[in-house]
């Protein structure tokens, strides 16, 4: 285990035991629906059709924040399950994010020029996914520096160091050896910002982008290339013009732009699906 991992498990463990430990500020609970025709995979020509279910929890207490959200998408045939089954592939992607607030560990106010916190970030992503191909098993681990932005709203700013691997065991699985054999990547930065700015009475801009370097050979030797994917949405709150409580019903569009999707870039996919530009409708429910 990498000194880099052993910290981001520290920071982890003493993230959870410490928001557990103090009473949450805020949290804001959702489950939300997305769908769009135009999702692509690498190394497949077609535009996919997808339904994507979300369960997300975001949360606030003296030291920092936390962030949760698990995505199950399920594919349409163009995205096939096996060689033997086109219903369409599903898969599940967790992600988890901690920020621990230096200033308030430190008893003091960390604010400069427009910059009214600093923190350290730590989390990661797993994900499932059984498809004809690869079967995606990833594992990563981050851990970096946030600045928090005075805006109105939120935003922040991360540079985070990756540590990803995975064991694929689809039909062609690309690593020679023993099925299932874990490959790590090459330890890799990632900058990453996220955002939720109100910008109208009932309109709210949100999302995230993430610009992740190369991270390496590839489980067969081809080098990968830097990745772009940036997601974004205009959510309205309906349900308060119906006498809900203020963002409970959320409606929008969303906009997702991932170039070299995973890595892999033109060269190495022939131009078949390393690059999704995908428009969807969006809603939510907030408990």
């Amino acid at each position: 285990m990498t000194k880099t991992i052993r910290c981001a498990a520290l920071l982890l463990a003493a993230g959870a035991t410490a928001s557990t430990a103090q009473a949450l500020d805020w949290t804001d609970n959702a489950i939300s629906w997305r769908y769009g025709t135009r999702f692509a995979e690498p190394f497949n020509p077609e535009h996919i059709n997808k339904h994507v279910i979300a369960l997300t929890h975001a949360s606030g207490y003296k030291y920092g924040s936390n962030y949760f959200n698990l995505d199950l998408l399920k594919s349409d045939s163009k995205d096939p399950r096996s060689l033997t089954d086109s219903s369409g592939a599903e898969e599940a992607y967790l992600l988890y994010r901690h920020t621990l607030d230096i200033g308030a560990l430190s008893g003091r106010e960390l604010r400069f020029g427009k910059v009214k916190g600093l923190g350290l970030t730590a989390g990661f992503d797993l994900n499932t996914k059984g498809d004809v191909g690869y079967n995606s098993r990833k594992r990563m681990l981050v851990l970096g520096p946030t600045l928090m932005w005075d805006v109105p709203g939120f935003l922040n700013t991360s540079l985070l160091l990756l540590h990803e691997s995975n064991a694929p065991s689809g039909a062609f699985p690309p690593i020679s050896g023993v099925a299932g054999r874990r490959y790590t990547f090459d330890n890799h930065p990632m900058l990453s910002a996220s955002w939720g700015i109100p910008v109208a009475e009932g309109w709210s801009f949100e999302g995230y982008a993430n610009f992740i370097s190369s991270k390496g050979l590839d489980e067969v030797g081809n080098p990968t290339s830097a990745e772009t994917n940036i997601d974004m949405q205009l959510m309205f709150d309906i349900g308060a013009r119906y006498g809900q409580k203020k963002n409970r019903f959320r409606i929008g569009v969303e906009y997702q732009f991932w170039n070299n999707k995973f890595g892999n870039s033109r060269v190495t996919t022939g131009g078949r699906g390393q690059r999704a530009s995908t428009p969807m409708v969006r809603a939510e429910y907030h408990f």
